[in-house]
């Protein structure tokens, strides 16, 4: 009779052959219990509490083992497996690796990048190397989320630390950083999402305001604050008129949640309840709903499958623009006269052309509510004074507000605010407070913030092209979004509502053509008088386009400028937003072209397009520090701009170039920098470790990435989805955009070197001479 044995209670034991898939989530793969393999005992095994053999040392020296060679022996037993101590692991890792002290893996760690495992196979007595930083990373990153998980020990694919880098962060991307950045404003959601990084009054009560006439979500909100006392939340009503600039700076010195869309549910107990849908926030210091933010995240969530998270973003716009005028800057009081870049026609049409066709009359009728929401936004917002300028028929950023933004770090203002503050002979903060309380007026300092908050509204805070002139731009980013708008109202009235829209909510109509006589007249037709119709949108785009063809365009230099009302002429500052010309279709074949083949390259660099030229940026300095939305800073907003637009005009050669040049980048620093996702890179110097105002964001993590940054792992999987095969596989093993190019370029010419030398009659008789002799 064999002896029986021992084991731990609730060991799993796990077949040597029997691996399943080694890259199933986290929660999967370490969801289980313990488990071990029913390898060959040895005398040294460590089963029940592994420790990671270290390399000898004597004295202070450490002999290091010689580098694996690619001739070396190789296992033939299959997947390489080790048996783990998850606590003592991490702190092995840590205490040798982590030489800078940040919690991670990176290239500019000093350790000797070496750690070795124990083999599950042989019960940890045998042991196997873990070499350099990516499988380091890696290797710390799961440990992290076995931790997570209440593992102490486990058995762990080494597949998962030699993973693809391109698969392993596209399936982060899906499957957890989404999910990690979801948020919802309801009982259950309200004390994850109320904490705001950015308030800094020195008041951290929640508090939540609801808008005028939801009676019944103000009473969900005060039953939340009774049955739970330990949040002390403060639930506040807003007025009607809930953007009155004066009335939002009263809030400031009390901040809070604005309440967002939500639905009716069953309790569970028999009754009904409230639950807010869920969305995606951007990460880090923004935890709240952002405008245009949410556009591009909900590009990367449809290519990742998640229609019905996107489709509930557009559900909290639209209850936006009904309770608060406009799709907000962000959901926060400080927030409330302020709006950004307009995508939320693109963003339904995308949606509604991917929801389920089993029911297509509710997927009509939800487009409906949204276009109708856009158009309200439209008439109200964009082509209303003070953002219009009747003279040119240019929409500007311009919105309203009084006194310092409230939301940006302590001291930003600080240089600005100084020279007043002296002129006063008080301090800065003295001269803040009585500033912005009314009691100190300065008409050169309520410019500047006139054009800060602009600024702010454009969503590029902040860059030298709008220094102090932003609210007097027509700028070419926002003209060519409103033609978008103007076309795809005009295609859905079209296409899906049989060329009648009748409108339910009651708001004025802007004239059209936009004149300052018009503009100065009273009156205005109401929104409900009449239904709306395809043929009128698209008179309006096209007149837009000869707008933008007038200020605009500059056929000298090929490429489009903005405006400056007041001084009336282009302000020649070079900007990528130009290409949101081509997303948006309203630049001829010609124009295109010339943008293309003349001016592309001003942007083009390693990796990816940069906000600006380096000549129109100018020179930087202590007194003129960088500015993150300048070059040499790249954003994932225009990246995806320009590839769709590129695309939408024949130029996908180019579009998969720049992808490539992206995604490269962003490879790149997953690999060497323990899987980051930031916010924004120096394309030139392929930098996550940018030197601007804000800093990065999405950085600063400990072990392992969480989130990543919204927008950021957005551009990832819209990347992916230009890539061919080839240019996936070399992207993975972070192959440069100068060698893959250099070498697809060289392949080209030889290809039709080829092909001229055996088609061109001259070149065969030659041949046939050479031969011949």
């Amino acid at each position: 009779m064999a002896p029986s044995l021992t084991h731990p209670s609730g060991v799993t034991f796990v077949d040597d052959g029997e691996h399943g898939s080694t890259h199933l989530e986290a929660a999967v793969y370490y969801g289980g219990g313990e488990t071990f393999t029913r390898s060959r005992t040895y005398s040294h095994s460590h089963i029940h509490g592994y420790n990671p053999k270290r390399a000898p040392a004597f004295q202070e020296d450490v002999i290091t083992r010689t580098r694996r060679m690619s001739h070396d022996e190789k296992s033939v037993a299959g997947p390489r497996r080790f048996l783990i101590d998850v606590e003592e692991t991490i702190r092995v890792v840590l205490e040798q690796e982590d030489t800078d002290g940040d919690f991670q893996i990176s290239i500019t760690d000093a350790g000797p990048k070496l750690v070795p495992l124990g083999t599950a196979t042989s019960n940890g007595f045998k042991t196997f190397d873990i070499r350099g930083t990516y499988m380091l990373s890696n290797l710390l990153q799961e440990l992290a989320l076995a931790r997570d998980h209440g593992r102490k020990r486990i058995v762990l694919d080494e597949a998962r630390l030699t993973e693809n880098p391109v698969d392993r962060l596209s399936r982060m991307i899906r499957h957890s950083f989404w999910h990690s950045l979801t948020r919802r404003i309801d009982g259950d959601g309200l004390e994850i999402i109320t904490a705001d990084p950015k308030n800094r009054t020195g008041r951290v009560q929640p508090r939540i305001y609801v808008p005028h006439g939801e009676p019944a979500m103000a009473e969900y909100y005060r039953k939340v604050a009774r049955d739970k006392p330990h949040m002390n939340l403060d639930v506040q009503v807003l007025p009607e008129k809930n953007d009155d600039p004066y009335f939002v700076k009263s809030l400031n010195p009390k901040p809070g949640l604005l309440a967002l869309a939500m639905e009716e549910v069953d309790d569970g107990k028999g009754g009904r309840t409230l639950k807010g849908f869920p969305f995606i926030v951007p990460g880090a210091r923004f935890n709240e709903l952002y405008n245009w933010d949410s556009y591009f995240i909900s590009l990367g969530l449809l290519v990742d499958g998640q229609v019905k998270m996107a489709k509930n973003m557009v559900e909290h716009f639209i209850f936006e623009i009904k309770h608060y005028g406009k799709i907000l800057n962000g959901s926060r009081s400080y927030y409330l006269c302020r709006t950004q870049p307009p995508f939320l026609t693109d963003m339904a049409l995308q949606i509604y052309n991917q929801l389920d066709r089993s029911d297509m009359e509710a997927n009509r009728q939800w487009l409906k509510r949204a276009i109708q929401a856009a158009i309200k936004e439209y008439h109200t917002i964009w082509v209303a004074e003070p953002r219009m300028d009747p003279k040119t028929g240019l929409s500007r950023y311009r919105p309203d507000g009084v006194g310092i933004p409230p939301e940006t770090e302590a001291t930003h203002f600080t240089h600005i605010l100084e020279p007043y503050a002296a002129k006063h002979g008080i301090s800065v903060l003295e001269f803040s407070e009585k500033y912005n309380n009314g009691v100190l007026k300065e008409p050169g300092l309520d410019e500047y913030f006139l054009h800060d908050r602009a600024v702010r509204e454009s969503g590029h805070d902040t860059t030298y092209r709008f220094e102090k002139r932003c609210a007097n731009l027509g700028t070419i980013d926002l003209q060519a979004l409103l033609y978008k708008y103007e076309v795809d109202i005009a295609t859905a009235i079209s296409e899906v509502f049989d060329d009648e829209l009748m409108l339910e909510e009651d708001f004025p109509l802007m004239p059209f053509p936009p004149t300052p006589e018009s503009y100065a007249n009273p009156h205005r037709e109401r929104s409900t008088a009449r239904p709306q119709t395809s043929d009128e949108w698209f008179e309006r785009a096209e007149w837009r386009r000869g707008v933008i063809d007038k200020y605009l365009w500059n056929e000298s230099k090929n490429l489009y400028f903005d405006y400056d009302t007041v001084l009336e002429k282009q302000s020649l500052y070079e900007s990528v937003t130009a290409f949101w010309a081509l997303w948006a279709g309203c630049a001829s074949e010609e124009q295109c072209w010339k943008v293309v083949s003349q001016s592309l390259k001003k942007f083009e660099v390693l990796g990816g397009l940069v906000s600006g030229t380096e000549e129109s940026r100018g020179k930087v300095s202590l007194d003129r520090p960088n500015r993150q939305w300048d070059y040499p800073y790249a954003w994932p907003p225009h990246q995806i701009m320009a590839w769709v637009g590129l695309e939408r005009y024949g130029y996908l050669e180019e579009a998969q170039r720049l992808a490539y040049r992206w995604l490269y980048m962003m490879t790149t620093a997953f690999v060497d920098f323990n899987g980051v996702v930031p916010e924004k890179f120096d394309a030139v110097k392929l930098s996550h470790l940018v030197e601007a105002e804000y800093g990065n964001q999405g950085i600063d993590f400990k072990m392992v990435p969480r989130e990543g940054f919204g927008w950021m792992n957005a551009a990832y999987q819209v990347g992916l989805s230009f890539m061919t095969t080839h240019m996936r596989r070399a992207v993975a093993a972070c192959t440069s955009p100068e060698v893959f190019f250099g070498r697809a370029a060289r392949a080209e010419i030889a290809l039709a070197q080829a092909t001229a030398a055996s088609t061109d009659p001259l070149d065969l008789a030659m041949e046939t001479l050479s031969l011949a002799a």
